[in-house]
């Protein structure tokens, strides 16, 4: 597995992230598609085998139950200063409302930290932006959890480019700590953070860690074809409903381009985005053990330059989703 430098910061990390939304029990939160305990270990330890040592789940994950899986199985199966360990904060949780008040943030990070049995995150996110707090509230109680210890660092996920510039210079301004690290939704079906968010990031230093790098498995499979978790994922389905055309004929491209290459649709997908020099880690999810072999394939891909250009070509710009 190849390794980065995360942003500015001293950690050095897979070339892909897990994802461990998968993971939870089905009986909490609203995704009954999760995998429980048993059933995800597996996973997990296959991950850290394949070289796999950055983990991203969130408080919100199956209402606390995917932080609490992540933990217990890294305790077994690595030893703490061997992973980078990241979760967020901002959606209600069964006991918090949400949202981004010192308040949420401080009873927040003590929770996680208590689910995931550590006691420092590498990697503290903001989930969302927050309409309803003072910025300068938000960005002090970070700042408030990162000098007590709990946080190594911070970041911050799916916002406009103004919004993350204003983070950047509060923060700068009253000598808080900054974001390193910016987790928003790109692949090759929605491309439109490459015209003001990640110039930025370039010019800063940023981590750039893509969700749904796999447009929520559409550029994994026939167009149209569908899985459990597809037909059930309500909110995936708002991210691509306005542009299926375009979406298909991009991933009619990746098909063709997999097949000449021999090897997996997925694949081809990762390997354009850890093309792009400003993408530090893919956030990938797996919920069976060949899908996940298949995934880690990705990082020996090399895609040609005539590749890269058709697989771009097809692109039409896209409205922008994915910030609720």
């Amino acid at each position: 597995m190849k390794t980065l430098q995360f942003g500015n910061t001293d950690l050095i990390v897979s070339r892909l992230c897990l994802g461990c939304m998968t993971w939870g029990e089905p009986d909490r939160g609203r995704h009954s598609w999760t995998l429980p305990e048993e059933s995800s270990r597996p996973l997990i330890k296959q991950a850290l085998e394949a070289g796999i040592n950055f983990f991203d789940t969130a408080n919100s994950y199956s209402d606390g139950s995917s932080e609490e899986i992540v933990g217990r199985a890294l305790k077994d199966y690595a030893r703490r200063d061997e992973i980078v360990l990241a979760t967020k904060v901002y959606f209600p949780m069964s006991n918090l409302s949400g949202g981004l008040s010192r308040a949420n943030i401080m009873q927040s990070i003590d929770d996680s930290l208590r689910r995931l049995g550590t006691d420092y995150v590498d990697l503290f996110q903001i989930h969302r932006w927050d309409y309803n707090t003072p910025l300068e509230e938000t960005l002090e109680a970070l700042h408030d959890v990162v000098k007590a210890g709990k946080a190594r660092y911070i970041g911050a996920s799916s916002m406009y480019a103004w919004q993350f510039a204003r983070a950047l210079y509060t923060a700068d301004r009253y000598n808080w700590t900054r974001f390193v690290s910016m987790q928003d939704q790109y692949n090759l079906i929605q491309r439109e953070e490459e015209r003001e968010m990640y110039p930025l990031c370039q010019a800063e230093n940023i981590a750039v860690l893509p969700w749904s790098p796999l447009a929520r498995g559409r550029l994994t499979r026939p167009w149209g074809e569908t899985t459990a978790r597809s037909v059930s994922d309500e909110y995936g389905s708002t991210l691509y409903q306005n542009s299926e055309a375009n979406d298909a004929a991009i991933a009619q491209c990746v098909a063709a381009i997999a097949e000449d290459k021999g090897v997996s649709r997925a694949q081809i997908a990762l390997a354009w985005l850890l093309a792009k020099p400003v993408v530090t880690a893919p956030i990938i999810g797996a919920s069976r053990q060949e899908q996940l072999a298949d995934l880690v394939k990705a990082v020996d891909v090399e895609l040609t330059k005539e590749e890269i250009i058709e697989l771009e070509s097809v692109y039409q710009p896209h409205p922008v989703v994915g910030f609720e």
